[in-house]
């Protein structure tokens, strides 16, 4: 509850916290618990969380089996950087051996998605001897220096003008087909036409090209299935490599396999990147590769909190309760739900321009027109807000703020799902 008297958590934000690190909500939201699928405000409200801190909670609040082995491990030790083996570093990588696509047997395991991203351009690099990359139009890959120079979004690429040297190419964006075309009888062109990219824009072989399987803070654009395998047959004849960003769509989001680019796309790419998810509110992000590319950057590399006991043992667990409680079936099941129910209230509201997304990973495009399909940013801003009455918690993203995102704890269930396309229904009819 709040104390009289008492200033309040904006404004000791506003004076303590720089300003570029924005919030959501015209009254700032300050959690202070939760359990399961919901979390608690400082003034006893509960909400049920559709967005998972960024597709992050995997397990959900409280008493998880993470929260746990973090408790125990605290007590054992927390700390020694990567000078040092623990069993809880090798326990992991083993295991993400075996839950990678076939030959990815090493990884560099590191704190965020950000610094997972940053490695995958420096092994890439290092093995092509070039310092030149592709990325897609709308893409977010991170906060480093490699990472905002492959934004393919202006405001995230604000870092000034010393960049590496990165070419765009469009993206799979159907909604808004950046090529005028229509699928499928476009063929994939968007995929296709990274071999003239390469050849206009770049020193004609590029050490990578790297593409989240889902753009997330794009807009949740979902591609086309054929989409990466002819993206890859594209990017062969240059030797240029494929690294795939699951940081939000790995560990089972997409209800298929534990990446999204093997089991959804049945494509394996050179490199896979993740974070966010990787253990279910710990601070992790890993870099899986084959050997030859690993072992390409020769080093020396430390990282000093990467890898840390504390970070991988919730790593590994969360893999294994993911397998355990079957929860990639989980989000397969719900996520059909929503996305039926979802284009269900697309037939009666105007202002939802597109349903997209497979599992857990729905990004819903808010539009003043259907034709015209004018961005609905102000509205967008709104339906948060009327979500925030009626206690659910979702997202926003899309270059122009007008995307809807929804990727809640894998263990969202029928209760869940049912509360919160009430919630969205209301919501809408509301604006």
């Amino acid at each position: 509850m709040k104390l009289l008297g008492k200033t309040s958590n904006a404004a000791r934000a506003k004076k303590h916290l720089p300003l570029s690190q924005t919030t959501y909500y015209e009254d700032p939201l300050t959690l202070v618990g939760g359990s399961g699928t919901r979390v608690r405000d400082n003034e006893g409200n509960e909400y049920l969380d559709a967005f998972a801190g960024i597709a992050t909670t995997t397990l959900g609040y409280g008493n998880t089996e993470v929260a746990e082995a973090v408790a125990d491990q605290a007590k054992k030790l927390v700390h020694t950087s990567t000078l040092y083996l623990t069993d809880e570093l090798l326990d992991y990588v083993e295991k993400i051996a075996d839950v990678a696509p076939e030959g990815m047997t090493k990884a560099f395991v590191t704190n965020s998605g950000s610094e997972a991203n940053e490695t995958a351009a420096l092994i890439s690099r290092s093995f092509k001897k070039s310092a030149d990359f592709l990325a897609l139009e709308h893409a977010y890959h991170g906060r480093t220096l490699y990472t905002v120079a492959l934004a393919g979004q202006s405001q995230w690429r604000n870092f000034g003008p010393d960049m590496p040297h990165v070419a765009f190419v469009p993206n799979p964006y159907c909604y808004r087909c950046p090529l005028g075309q229509t699928y499928p009888s476009c063929g994939i062109a968007c995929a296709k036409a990274a071999k003239r990219v390469i050849e206009t824009a770049t020193n004609g072989a590029p050490a990578a090209m790297i593409a989240e399987t889902f753009a997330g803070v794009g807009g949740i654009i979902a591609p086309p299935l054929e989409y990466f395998k002819v993206l890859k047959e594209t990017l062969e004849p240059f030797g240029t490599l494929l690294i795939a960003d699951e940081v939000q769509t790995g560990w089972g989001r997409l209800g298929d396999g534990m990446f999204g680019i093997n089991s959804t796309y049945d494509v394996i790419p050179d490199i896979i990147t993740s974070a966010k998810g990787a253990a279910s509110g710990m601070p992790l992000g890993i870099c899986i590769t084959r050997p030859e590319l690993a072992d390409a950057f020769k080093g020396p590399h430390i990282n000093t909190f990467g890898g840390n006991p504390l970070s991988t043992r919730a790593g590994r667990v969360t893999i294994e309760v993911i397998e355990k409680k079957d929860l990639i079936a989980n989000a397969k099941r719900q996520g059909a739900r929503l996305l039926a129910g979802l284009r269900d209230l697309q037939q009666r509201f105007p202002l939802i321009g597109d349903v997209r997304g497979r599992g857990l990973m729905i990004g819903v495009e808010l539009v003043k027109d259907p034709v015209s399909k004018e961005y609905a940013t102000a509205e967008a801003a709104r339906f948060l807000e009327e979500m925030r009455k009626r206690k659910i918690l979702v997202g926003r993203g899309g270059r122009w703020g007008n995307v809807i995102r929804i990727q809640p704890a894998l263990i969202f269930d029928d209760s869940d799902t049912a509360e919160f396309l009430k919630a969205f229904e209301a919501s809408l009819a509301a604006l």
